[in-house]
């Protein structure tokens, strides 16, 4: 296997489109259809499920998607160490899902401090593990989250709402309640990547009087867009800068849970520089809510 076919098959998944793909990634659609067949080859089963419309992961792509991931960035982190053996290096893991504005504030972050910032996309439970072994510097989780040991601060809180389809019918109900969830199933994510807020959120629901069938679903947003909109009784509960560019749509629900999103970190002789950081975070994240998110509270 080589870490193209790996590349080109993060791609197509993204754009669920092989011209899309191939179009971002500057090479010909007959290549990368060639090369994302010798994938197949190599797996021994079909990733993708073609239609007319485009290319959706099968059930072993959408497997093998977070392991590809994941053997991308070892081979970026090996190139960026062997380029810059000298440059000081801050490791921050960022879970799925985070405030965008603050995520992009961290990708900033190395030009204002003369450093490599070196950015993790990893679920919460793989990030606390990091950082207690040394692995990461920090990390942008969501709460609540097993911190024991490490400092936190808060960057923000916003409340959860439905988010659907465009042509899904709760998509027209300028008010949504949770009566009208009654029969939909909740696309929602593996408790192994966040326990405290998966069982956190499914227990406010409970006591709200829904207890949804659950479908598992990856994090990542071309993934889970697509699930919502496979014209099925689906929706998924996520903050509002969730909605992206009009291709889902957000209502507010009564009620519902929080999500927090916090930074944290292990090392305490840099707690005021972290705290800090949390404060700029804070800032950011502001733009993406209707309610002032904690200024770096601890």
């Amino acid at each position: 296997m080589e870490l193209r076919q790996l590349r080109y098959f993060c791609a197509v998944a993204e754009e669920e489109h092989l011209t899309r793909a191939a179009e971002r990634l500057g090479i010909r659609a007959t290549s990368l259809s060639q090369q994302i067949i010798a994938l197949e080859k190599l797996a021994g089963t079909p990733l993708f499920t073609r239609t007319p419309a485009g290319m959706t992961p099968t059930a072993a792509g959408r497997a093998l998607l977070p392991k590809a991931y994941v053997v991308l960035e070892a081979a970026e982190e090996a190139l960026r160490a062997a380029r810059e053996p000298d440059a000081p290096v801050l490791r921050i893991g960022v879970t799925p899902g985070a405030p965008p504005p603050a995520v992009s504030a961290l990708g900033r972050l190395g030009a204002r401090r003369e450093c490599t910032v070196d950015l993790r996309d990893l679920p919460v439970a793989r990030q606390l593990e990091r950082l207690r072994a040394g692995g990461l510097d920090a990390g942008l989780v969501v709460l609540p989250a097993d911190t024991t040991g490490l400092a936190s601060a808060v960057i923000s809180d916003v409340p959860l709402g439905i988010l659907v389809a465009a042509g899904h019918p709760l998509a027209g109900k300028a008010n949504v309640d949770w009566p009208d969830l009654d029969g939909q199933e909740l696309l929602w994510f593996d408790r192994e990547l966040a326990p405290g807020y998966h069982d956190h959120v499914l227990a406010a629901c409970a006591d709200a009087g829904w207890r949804p069938r659950i479908r598992a679903g990856a994090p990542r947003r071309a993934l889970f867009t697509a699930e919502l909109g496979s014209g099925e009784a689906m929706v998924a509960l996520r903050p509002r800068w969730a909605a992206g560019d009009g291709e889902l749509v957000w209502r507010q629900l009564p009620g519902a849970p929080r999500v927090r999103h916090a930074l944290v970190w292990r090392n305490p002789q840099h707690g005021s520089a972290f705290a800090g950081l949390a404060a700029e975070l804070a800032d950011e994240a502001r733009a993406y809510t209707d309610e002032a998110p904690p200024r770096g509270q601890r």
